[in-house]
């Protein structure tokens, strides 16, 4: 696939080679972190506290430190003094430093099911788990406030004393579970729906759900003589997790440095640090490497699932469909520590999709008894997108208005300013929604019993900073080190990139993760940025490195720097092509003598946000004594900018749909007073390869006008849309509007005997 950009026609960059780590991790030569045991190695394992609200009374280790085998057992105790307690070490999602360590390690109080309470060092993992068992605490239940919406009411249980409402008034004068309010508002919201001739108004809820990726989290941590602590862990951000150990341990950063191993999935989900800290204060007492790894139970229980939410929505609009007044109220479950963040302005701006004649936007974030709430995927997004898409599905049907024709009537256009003030980058939004009205995913013809549905998502990415480097080899090959952990085939689309601009075969680059000590800051692998932010510091890097070698190139044949030009692995005088040396030789006689190193360095950072969008249409068949809902065929419209690698694209596209699929249909958690009931695989529900159809990827659009290659990201979005997309097309096939999600067999079933007046058919 040929792809050009501002004229420029490309020949390794738009090719879909396959991933450079594809051998290592087919012959299981790929080290991930479970792979790793250290010669002396310690297994730890976790206490968690059976309950979701009580107070620590007492914890007796005695009885496990008898027990053979076993080196240490550490509590809250065990904690160093909190320095920075309110310094930000979230990362993607803003965490004080008090608050992250209250999640990692309970010290008076459980603050959900499966808080770490204590830790255990053993000489086998067997022993550390038997030790647990003989670990004493004492534990005083405390009202459990497990909903969102019971949470924000002014009787709740506090479940800290100290949290006030953030908001931009400032902060409330009560303790409250409501963390953050902010309000994005524009036009006289009154007078929009006196002037509406329809109103649509409804709520909707969105079960929390797990980022269900196959690797659980693990580590190693290694403290050598003089202090120098060392992690080995699966992680999204390896810099980030540095800041937080340190900052929580209340070290020097310079001290502490994070090995990012292969990653098994993350999706958002292994952005903080989880088992690092009890295994660190586990490696600092016994003087051992300790390693952590957790179970699938663990994992849903205290990793960071993504949040349950509540939507309220009104919507006025006339009758030739144009939108007079918009009205959202959403609220998300932080879990059990304030400033999950989860980005409430990103999902605001999920609301500029349409223009309105006035809006007001209300978006909370509440504190409950669960675990702490991370992203997956887009943050918070895929709940935004269920009630307005939904909303905006059911006025179409009540107009009589074709959904695609009121979204395009309404659609934002690039350059309109969006709720929270800024405008709108290039999206193109209407110009890709009339692409989608004319494609066969939604103009052909219908069978009998079957719905279909579209839905829209729109974010924006790019922020962050990265990092990366290029040393020339004598050969005339090259290294490349990026400081972006590898989630979705990175080390490929770098690889590309970089050959590229240096005008070499792939074969001629080799890629890795470098640690924290080994290159430069690099935000971590999350919000899309990747190929668009760590692409533009690759390209930076090879730009450098190829400057470095025409000014080599230039003292070799003595002339100028500018009049060096370069092709085809040739540097050759303009006016003179037959002085000229090639790549290799310039190498040869420059890298390891003379000059000596040849090193371009590229850092990336304040960059323009980039859109992504992408419109999902989705076709099922429901059956109407079951509730079941098949998916009989998906087809997911996404605008990548320049696809670097067009089957990784086609992936990630892929990918996001069937997640978002699973998340519509089946997966939930299930609670029983503020315990979680369905913690493993075979309660969770996730689709396989039999519950989904082939997911058509179809590329739309054009590149971006932001960045250095026209890039943008496509990891993110695609998990937008696939909620309402279902939900829009079980209510074309039915005449049932779901409002809760996922829309189990159950509560299709439900919905469809309470339409009936009691019958399902």
């Amino acid at each position: 696939m040929t792809q050009t950009r501002q004229g420029k026609e490309f020949k390794i960059i738009g090719q879909g080679i396959p991933r450079v780590d594809s051998v290592e991790r087919v012959n299981g030569k790929a080290v991930f972190s479970a792979d790793l045991t250290l010669q002396g190695t310690l297994h730890g394992k976790i206490l968690r506290s059976p309950y979701p609200h009580a107070r620590i009374k007492r914890i007796d280790a005695a009885k496990a430190l008898q027990l053979p085998g076993v080196k240490a057992v550490i509590t809250g105790a065990d904690l160093p003094p909190l320095v920075q307690d309110t310094a930000n070490v979230g990362g993607e999602t803003a965490v004080q430093a008090g608050y992250m360590r209250q999640f990692l390690l309970a010290e008076d109080r459980a603050l959900f099911h499966g808080h770490p309470v204590a830790a255990v060092a053993a000489t086998t993992p067997q022993i550390a788990e038997d030790a647990l068992s003989l670990i004493e605490v004492e534990y005083e239940p405390l009202p459990v406030v497990d909903d969102i919406l019971e949470a924000m009411k002014p009787d709740s249980p506090v479940i800290h004393p100290e949290l006030r409402t953030k908001s931009l008034a400032g902060a409330s004068k009560d303790p409250t579970n409501v963390a953050l309010h902010v309000v994005a508002e524009r036009g006289d919201l009154a007078k929009g729906f006196e002037d509406a001739d329809l109103v649509i108004e409804r709520e909707y809820f969105v079960d929390m759900v797990h980022q269900g990726y196959i690797e659980p989290q693990a580590c190693t941590v290694v403290v050598d003589s003089d202090g120098h602590m060392t992690m080995y862990n699966s992680t999204q951000a390896a810099f980030r997790q540095k800041i937080q150990i340190a900052t929580l341990l209340d070290m020097p950063q310079s001290k502490v440095k994070v090995v990012p191993l292969e990653i098994g999935g993350g999706f958002g989900g292994k952005s903080p640090t989880v088992p690092e800290l009890p295994t660190a204060l586990l490696a600092l007492k016994t003087g051992q490497p300790v390693k952590t790894v957790l179970s699938r139970t663990e994992v849903f229980l205290a990793t960071g699932p993504a949040p349950d939410s509540y939507s309220y929505v009104k919507i006025g609009a006339k009758r030739n469909g144009q939108i007079t007044a918009l009205q959202a109220k959403y609220v998300l479950n932080c879990g059990c520590v304030p400033g999950a963040g989860l980005t409430i302005n990103n999902i605001l701006v999920g609301y500029s999709l349409y223009k309105a004649g006035a809006f007001r936007f209300d978006g909370y974030e509440v504190v409950t008894n669960k675990s702490r709430t991370l992203p997956y995927r887009a943050p918070g997004m895929p709940n935004g997108a269920f009630a307005i898409e939904s909303a905006m599905d059911e006025l179409a049907q009540a107009l009589g208005i074709d959904p695609l024709d009121l979204r395009i009537l309404n659609a934002s256009e690039d350059g309109d300013i969006m709720t929270d003030g800024k405008k709108l980058p290039s999206t193109g939004l209407k110009a890709t929604l009339k692409q989608v009205k004319a494609h066969p995913a939604w103009a052909s013809p219908l069978l009998p019993g079957r719905g279909r549905g579209v839905a829209v998502g729109m974010r924006l990415e790019g922020a962050g900073v990265s990092s990366a480097h290029i040393t020339a080899n004598t050969d005339g090959t090259f290294n490349l080190v990026i400081g972006s952990v590898d989630l979705t085939g990175t080390r490929t689309t770098m690889v590309q990139i970089a050959a590229e601009t240096l005008g070499i075969d792939v074969s001629d680059i080799s890629v890795s993760v470098g640690d924290t000590d080994s290159v430069g800051f690099t935000d971590g692998s999350w919000g899309s940025r990747i190929t668009y932010v760590t692409g533009a510091a690759v390209l930076k890097a090879a730009q450098e490195t190829l400057r470095q070698l025409k000014e080599r190139a230039a003292l070799r044949l003595r002339v100028e720097p500018s009049a060096i030009e370069y092709r085809d692995r040739v540097f050759y005088v303009a006016d003179n092509p037959e002085q000229r040396i090639s790549l290799a030789d310039l190498c040869r006689a420059n890298v390891g003598q003379g000059a000596g190193a040849i090193i371009g360095y590229g850092v990336a950072g304040g960059m323009q946000l980039v859109s992504s969008l992408a419109v999902h249409v989705g076709e099922v068949e429901v059956d109407r004594e079951t509730g079941k809902v098949y998916v009989v065929k998906y087809t997911a419209f996404q605008n990548p900018g320049l696809a670097i690698n067009p089957v990784e694209v086609q992936g990630q596209m892929q990918g996001g749909a069937a997640q978002g699929v699973g998340w519509a249909l089946w997966e939930g958690y299930y609670w029983n007073k503020g315990q979680l009931v369905n913690a493993n695989f075979l309660d969770y529900r996730m689709p396989t390869f039999l519950d989904l159809p082939m997911i058509d990827a179809v590329f739309v659009g054009e590149p971006a006008k932001e960045g250095p290659l026209g890039v943008r990201g496509v990891g993110e979005i695609s998990i937008v849309p696939p909620l309402p997309a279902i939900g829009n097309a079980i209510s074309a096939a039915t005449g049932v509007r779901m409002t809760q999600a996922p829309m189990t067999s159950q509560r299709v079933l439900s919905a469809l005997q309470q339409h009936n007046g009691g019958s399902s058919s």
